[in-house]
């Protein structure tokens, strides 16, 4: 039987697996060569090994039976431009949620509680007893209000801090408020989640504007996209010090050795590890599985993107 899925993950991974379809499944992580073209042939069901996009792109004209290209990331920014016409683009949604709130309440809180500076203290063997601010009675303003946004705000609940929540357009049953109410929202936040996916819209939507309008001292943090963000307007309001920022994502990315924002004040970066967790690999086992399933059985996929 030709193989009609290649995949991250071996059957034995998604099991349990109808009859016969494991028969049916072309095993590629991303890291090993790539398997040879008439091996490919068949090929409809294409899931992109994750952290490895690049080298995946590549295979893409080589898979002349390509029905669905999946992802097991939430953005699709760097993909959507190599589907072929008439190909459906799935992302996993849902995968990285609690993995990416969590590490969005880290951010915050280790920025607002000074962890960077008792981290350089430990290592200098200093004892230093500081006042720091605290995510109690803050406002947050969480840009971005999918599925990521709401885990965040769930976390964010029990910390007695108020939640402004902002999508593309207003919810007023949810609480959500509008983009186009962010001039008059930003000057009362205290911290600002940016959690948006990155499209023509969003790709620096944090510009110098977006930026003057946030109160002295408040915390930008970005687990979305790196260019969402105007890197060199967020440097200037850093190198003031007029701003915080926690950043998961950067633009450049990876953030070379050499780059200012490296050493900005106030600034705190990890090196976009938002999905990579324990987390990680039961969620998009079953998630694929379920895809590779539906397919199966001529069902309709979840989380389908749509082609402009």
């Amino acid at each position: 039987m030709s193989a009609r899925y290649l995949l991250p993950y071996a059957p034995d991974d998604l099991a349990p697996l109808p009859a016969g379809l494991a028969e049916s499944v072309l095993v590629w992580d991303g890291d090993s060569p790539a398997p040879a073209a008439e091996a490919l042939a068949g090929v409809e069901f294409f899931c992109l090994p994750y952290m490895r996009h690049p080298v995946a792109l590549r295979l893409i004209p080589s898979l002349p039976a390509l029905r669905v290209v999946q992802t097991l990331t939430a953005g699709m920014d760097d993909v959507l431009p190599h589907v072929p016409a008439g190909v459906t683009a799935c992302n996993a949604r849902g995968l990285h949620d609690a993995s990416t709130a969590e590490l969005a309440v880290t951010l915050i809180l280790a920025s607002l509680r000074g962890i960077p500076r008792f981290t350089r203290l430990q290592a200098e063997g200093r004892w230093s007893q500081e006042f720091h601010q605290s995510l109690a009675d803050k406002n947050v303003l969480i840009l971005g209000h999918g599925s990521i946004g709401r885990a965040l705000a769930a976390r964010l609940a029990p910390f007695e801090c108020a939640v402004m929540p902002v999508a593309r357009t207003a919810r007023p049953d949810e609480g959500v408020h509008a983009v186009a109410e962010l001039p008059t929202l930003l000057p009362a936040a205290d911290v600002v989640v940016l959690l948006t996916p990155l499209t023509p819209e969003t790709r620096h939507l944090v510009d110098a504007s977006f930026l003057a309008r946030m109160k002295d001292g408040a915390l930008l943090v970005n687990v979305a996209r790196g260019p969402v963000v105007d890197t060199d307007a967020l440097l200037k309001e850093l190198t003031a010090q007029r701003l915080y920022a926690a950043l998961d994502v950067t633009d450049p990315e990876p953030l070379p050795a050499d780059h200012p924002l490296w050493h900005a004040p106030g600034t705190l970066i990890t090196p976009h590890v938002g999905g990579p967790s324990s987390a990680f690999l039961p969620r998009a086992k079953r998630l694929l599985r379920a895809q590779v399933l539906r397919y199966a059985g001529g069902e309709a996929l979840a989380n389908v993107i749509p082609m402009v």
